[in-house]
């Protein structure tokens, strides 16, 4: 079994218990290693080691866990670096969310102007990990959950040659969630999904061997006048038969783009307000399971859950212990599918081993849907650009480009006031004029 460094960037966060909960729970891949949480609250950092060596000491694992908030330090000859931070909190999250809203638009942690900007602050912090990691960890790799992740990974991969990997649970989410709003057994459906990260479509969808599109046709006609039934599900629910291919849940955000404004301007509270109201709950919990002997986490009471970035740790046993496992991946697309160039970065099936990833060739995205694909992988690929070098005119016009802007005045005028509000996690050039 592997025994390796892993340096996580983020290791104070409200899903730190939760992500090294899963580190253990595959204890018996790593007997041996080191695990080094990184963060800047060193409070936190110290309730997520008790509760990492409480863990591993009640599973009998052979675990080194240590703490810093010297990141190229930690970084140091590491085998292995998780990222999972975010620039300004929750705090700049609301104003992801709410200044787009008082410009009409959908500002979402990884949607439209707000996701434009949780990409500027994200990639100037990875941007010197990076720096960091090439000076100080030769044989590191990246595994990254920090959003957006496509994004991220679509800087990184253009500038550094550090093996760089970004993860999300989206393609087996989506599916299970729309099979298990239309009355059927999640267990028993077989999906594949490509495209981008929050922006991918099923291109395999199989209920026990068969085409599930019948099911889910005869599921909606039972539900589209349901009054009580959930409306973004039933939404997604139509927008998979209507296109034939079951969707990322984010793209209600494009096809129901007046309709979300709306609600969202209607609610009281914003997504990141409703997290900040339960931050205090969620540390009290861990806490109080740091102070005994063998630490479990409450569902109800931790951020994402008992197991948090699985598919990360699932894809170092893969790549660390040689395993051939096929997981979703977001990396340079290398002419696995067709639709996208081959330098983008796109979300697809791949099989990892020591040598990384093997790319797997699933296709074509349905014709029906690949035009607002390839729109968002543009808009990707400026912002990531504009992001690690450019300028306040470059963001702008990749702004401009997204498909939930798509206004050049409008742009102008949001960034400036994003610009106002976030100008501490910003660097100089993208807010000086020019």
């Amino acid at each position: 079994m592997a025994r390796i460094k892993l340096v996580y960037i983020g290791g104070g966060s409200t899903r730190a218990p939760g992500t090294v909960a899963s580190f253990i729970e595959q204890g018996e891949n790593f007997e041996g290693s080191e695990l080094v949480l990184v963060d800047l609250d060193a409070e936190r950092l110290g309730i997520v080691k008790t509760i990492a060596e409480k863990m591993a000491r009640h599973r009998d694992m052979d675990l080194r866990v240590t703490t810093t908030s010297d990141r190229r330090a930690a970084l140091t000859d590491c085998d292995a670096v998780l990222t999972s931070y975010r620039p300004g909190g929750f705090e700049a999250r609301y104003l992801d969310e709410s200044i787009s809203l008082r410009h009409g638009l959908i500002g979402q942690e990884t949607q439209g102007p707000g996701g434009f900007f949780m990409a500027l602050r994200s990639i100037h912090i990875m941007k010197g990990i990076i720096a960091d990691v090439e000076q100080v960890a030769p044989r590191a790799r990246v595994f990254n959950y920090t959003n957006p992740i496509n994004l991220i990974s679509e800087a990184v991969t253009h500038h550094s040659d550090v093996p760089f990997l970004s993860f999300c649970e989206g393609p087996y989410d989506f599916p299970e969630a729309t099979a298990r709003f239309a009355g059927l057994d999640p267990e028993k459906l077989d999906t594949v999904m490509i495209g981008l990260n929050h922006g991918c479509w099923s291109i395999r969808h199989l209920y026990e061997g068969k085409d599930v599109m019948p099911l889910l046709e005869a599921a909606y006609e039972r539900l589209r006048n349901d009054s009580t039934a959930n409306v973004t599900r039933l939404r997604l629910l139509k927008l998979a038969v209507e296109m034939q291919s079951i969707p990322a849940d984010y793209f209600q955000y494009y096809y129901w783009r007046d309709e979300m404004v709306a609600e969202l301007r209607a609610k009281p509270t914003t997504r990141a307000q409703d997290i900040m109201a339960k931050v205090p709950d969620y540390w009290r919990h861990y806490v109080e399971q740091a102070a005994t002997d063998a630490p479990s986490l409450d569902p109800q009471r931790s951020r994402g859950g008992i197991h948090e970035l699985e598919l990360a740790i699932d894809a170092m046993d893969a790549i660390f212990n040689d395993r051939g496992d096929v997981l979703p991946v977001n990396c340079p697309n290398q002419g696995a599918l067709p639709d996208f160039p081959d330098d983008m970065v796109v979300e697809m099936r791949g099989l990892l081993d020591r040598n990384g990833v093997n790319r797997i060739a699933d296709g074509r995205l349905p014709r029906q849907v690949v035009g607002l694909v390839k729109m968002l992988g543009e808009y990707q690929a400026l912002t990531a650009e504009a992001a690690w070098s450019g300028t306040r005119r470059d963001a702008i016009r990749a702004l401009a480009a997204n498909p939930l802007v798509m206004s050049y005045d409008k742009a102008e005028a949001v960034y400036a006031d994003f610009c106002k509000a976030l100008q501490a996690y910003l660097p100089e050039r993208l807010l000086a004029d020019g």
